[in-house]
C-alpha cells in the first residue's frame, strides 16, 4: 500500500516534463559532454543526418560512431560566455581552454556557434567566423 502514493507521485512528475528540450539547453549539454570529455554524451545530442559547418567543410553525421569520432576531434573545450536564441536556433560564444586529453590551439580565444535544434536533437551545428559574429547577449 506504501508503494501507491510513490507510484502516483513518479507519474504526476513523468506527465509535467513534456515535451522536447529547449535550443539553449541542447546547447548547454553539448557544451557540458564536450568539457567533461563526455563524446558519446555529445554525439547523441546529434540527430541522424545532422550537418556540420566549419569553414568550406561540410560533413554529414549519418551514424553515432560519425558524430562521436568528430566531438572527440574538437582540440578545445569551451565556457559559454553568451547565447541568443531565436525559435530553434541558438547562437552561442565560447571563452576556449584546454580539454582534458588535448591543449586547445587558441585559448582564451572566443568562438562562436549556431546550433539548429528541432525534436530536442542538434540538426546543424555551424562554427561561425569573421566579423559578421552578431553581438549575443551575456549569459
Amino acid at each position: 500500500m506504501r508503494l501507491v502514493p510513490l507510484a502516483l507521485l513518479v507519474l504526476v512528475l513523468a506527465a509535467c516534463g513534456g515535451g522536447d528540450p529547449s535550443p539553449e539547453s541542447v546547447a548547454r549539454a553539448w557544451s557540458e559532454s564536450v568539457n567533461s570529455d563526455d563524446n558519446a554524451g555529445a554525439a547523441r545530442l546529434f540527430a541522424t543526418g545532422a550537418r556540420v559547418v566549419q569553414g568550406d567543410v561540410v560533413r554529414r553525421f549519418d551514424s553515432f560512431a560519425e558524430a562521436r569520432a568528430w566531438n572527440s576531434s574538437l582540440p578545445c573545450a569551451g565556457r559559454i560566455a553568451a547565447l541568443r536564441a531565436r525559435g530553434d536556433t541558438v547562437r552561442v560564444t565560447f571563452v576556449l581552454y584546454d580539454r582534458r586529453r588535448t591543449e586547445c590551439d587558441a585559448p582564451g580565444e572566443r568562438a562562436h556557434a549556431l546550433f539548429r535544434v528541432r525534436n530536442g536533437k542538434i540538426v546543424l551545428w555551424h562554427q561561425l567566423e569573421g566579423p559578421d559574429v552578431p553581438q549575443e547577449q551575456p549569459v
